[in-house]
């Protein structure tokens, strides 16, 4: 058996340990990738606890309730947009808890301490002079939020019109001409190429080289966008003093790792163990860019240095092909037929976090029965059996445990998982 998850090495430390998912975008309800990325994220905190059993963990995750996909999708399903990001925001924590993913902070960009930490942080890059005001035109694609450069677009025919797409992502992207507020990155290449130098700042290595190369590449690296008019994402946090624009939906969405941390009240951080830098962001790689140029480029204008690593992973296939609605082969969790803990190890016993994995119903079926109930199974009676432990005794539970079961009523949950086992075996 193996999980295929980067263990990182623990070290003593008086500062708590920090780890992030990223928020989830709540367009729709979750699929196996995003859980994927929380349970990631999960069994690297807990092999922190398991290692350092005196560290202070903050284990934080949520959901990104901004932005013109969140419009239109709570239009299509006919709800007010606070009903409808509160819905799906609740399928997350949901979600999370049906899977044992022990976070510790849950943020929505809703949340009125974030709309504070996003607006602080905005005057912080506005006084530093990294933010100005100009007429901004280019190619926009709202699936991905996001204003892509020209040279990363090509001409396609979809359902026979031709239309300009992001050579990243494929999807559809249409010239925009409107006046935003717009960040200086150009300022920061040389300071992304020497923290990208930092062995082991990007895991797997394949992902840092790609953003070292795309930097190396660029000849000019331009300014990018971090407003929109009011008049056209209204929902959204207002610009500071400019109440016709809006925070850009990726600004706003990373400041999120502050806000869990009591930013900008310096009191809260001080109760926090002030744990910045984040030790862990865990990413998907559609995500990279925003995360690896972006946010560190953020942090640096404003003072605060970049996370100390961010761990990025591929995506789950199905059939080979990438999920999509249009498909109709995404993967909800909570409508797998196994149990949760069967999932659970599926994903992180079968992908390799460089390269895409493959989910299929059979693959889940025949992994369960050969290393969960087979091989597990087995070796949990054979521990029990009468000829390894004849009177049948069970050691008792170190005094730490016992309060554990106390508090997090462990036991009784323990006890519920094995009494439904009966009704779940043949669904294997």
């Amino acid at each position: 058996m193996r999980l295929n998850i980067p263990l990182l090495s623990s070290v003593v430390q008086r500062r708590p340990f920090y780890i992030t998912t990223p928020i989830f975008y709540v367009n729709a309800a979750p699929h196996i990738g995003h859980l994927y990325s929380a349970v990631v994220a999960d069994a690297i905190q807990r092999f922190e606890k398991l290692t350092n059993p005196d560290c202070n963990i903050i284990f934080s995750t949520g959901t990104d309730e901004h932005g013109t996909k969140i419009q239109q999708a709570a239009a299509k399903n006919n709800l007010p947009l606070p009903d409808y990001c509160t819905n799906l925001s609740q399928e997350y924590r949901d979600l999370f808890k049906d899977f044992n993913v022990d976070f510790t902070d849950f943020i929505r960009t809703t949340d009125e301490k974030h709309k504070i930490a996003v607006q602080h942080f905005w005057k912080k890059l506005m006084k530093k002079d990294y933010i100005y005001k100009a007429n901004y035109s280019g190619w926009y694609s709202v699936n991905d939020e996001s204003f892509v450069p020209e040279t990363h677009t090509k001409d396609e025919i979809i359902d026979g019109e031709k239309v300009r797409v992001s050579v990243e992502s494929g999807h559809r992207v249409d010239w925009t001409e409107e006046t935003n507020y717009m960040f200086r990155l150009s300022a920061f290449k040389t300071h992304l190429l020497e923290w990208l130098k930092t062995d082991g700042v990007i895991t797997p290595q394949k992902y840092q080289k790609q953003l070292q190369e795309w930097l190396q590449n660029e000849v000019y690296i331009p300014d990018i966008s971090v407003s929109r008019p009011s008049s056209r994402v209204h929902w959204a946090i207002p610009v500071p003093g400019d109440p016709d624009q809006s925070v850009y939906v990726w600004l706003d969405a990373l400041v999120n790792y502050l806000t869990a941390i009591g930013y900008p009240d310096e009191d809260a951080m001080i109760a926090r163990g002030r744990p910045w830098p984040a030790d862990v962001h865990v990413i998907g790689k559609d995500i990279l860019k925003f995360h690896g140029i972006y946010w560190p480029a953020f942090l640096m204008a404003a003072s605060w240095p970049p996370p100390r690593r961010l761990v990025c992973h591929a995506h789950w296939t199905v059939a080979a092909a990438k999920m999509s609605k249009s498909r109709g082969n995404v993967v909800r969790p909570r409508h797998v037929r196994l149990a949760p803990p069967a999932l659970r190890y599926l994903l992180l016993r079968e992908a390799t976090m460089a390269a895409d994995a493959n989910y299929s119903e059979t693959k889940l079926i025949n992994v369960s029965n050969s290393e969960l109930a087979d091989t597990l199974g087995n070796l949990a009676s054979r521990c029990c059996g009468a000829a390894l432990n004849p009177r049948g005794e069970f050691p008792p539970l170190h005094a730490r445990e016992l309060a554990l079961c106390g508090r997090d009523d462990v036991t009784a949950r323990l006890r519920d998982s094995v009494e439904r086992l009966p009704g779940e075996a043949p669904s294997l």
